[in-house]
């Protein structure tokens, strides 16, 4: 299988954190990782298009060549191999509740950072929008006070114990908000500790570049 992916950007960044991940908890999965190199765009060519006519990373070529072109579709199929070391575990309630936590993360605080970072230094030189910045960090408010209201019990992850696909939802778009050196988390402590804590992780700092 190839997964094509852009280091930094959130999504691919997801996908890229969950192998890590699960390769530290002894998976060998039998991805290879290809950079399709978005600032030259390499995404828009035909070569890509043929995979993703969309044009959008990450995308996963599986074994008999078909395509997977969502971040969360490429997870929950690799979660199906070697289960023993899948990151979602328990019963059904439980694992809903895994996934429910990573879409909250997901639509309700990491699309509005991709948003509001193209409005404030967006890497590909968009022009600056403090009315539409201003209205989205209005929109993440609310998820971040979830977030750090989670996090009062003391506990390391957001899930618990365990690191969960919400914890590498959230390090994804925390990342591409540093690549763009743009502050989501000011003031919110526990948040702030937690983003400290995941970047100490092994399988974190095997992708994380910024």
């Amino acid at each position: 299988m190839k997964l094509y992916m852009v280091p930094a950007a959130p999504n691919p960044t997801k996908v890229m954190l969950y192998i890590a991940e699960r390769e530290a908890a002894g998976a060998v999965l039998p991805v290879e990782q290809v950079v399709v190199n978005t600032l030259k765009g390499r995404h828009k060519e035909p070569e890509h298009l043929a995979r993703n006519p969309f044009g959008t990373l990450p995308v996963l070529e599986m074994a008999d060549g078909r395509y997977l072109l969502e971040s969360l579709s490429i997870i929950r199929f690799l979660e199906t191999i070697q289960p023993e070391t899948a990151l979602v575990r328990g019963d059904t309630a439980a694992q809903a509740l895994a996934y429910d936590l990573e879409r909250t993360v997901e639509l309700r605080f990491a699309n509005f950072v991709g948003r509001y970072v193209h409005a404030t230094n967006s890497p590909l030189g968009l022009p600056a929008d403090p009315q539409l910045a201003n209205e989205l960090r209005g929109s993440m408010s609310q998820a971040l006070d979830y977030l750090q209201s989670l996090l009062a019990d003391s506990r390391d992850w957001l899930g618990g114990e365990q690191v969960s696909i919400a914890d590498i939802t959230l390090q994804s778009a925390l990342q591409f908000a540093r690549f763009a050196k743009v502050d989501v988390v000011e003031g919110y402590a526990a948040l702030q500790a937690w983003d400290q804590r995941y970047r100490q992780r092994p399988a974190a700092q095997s992708v994380l570049r910024f």
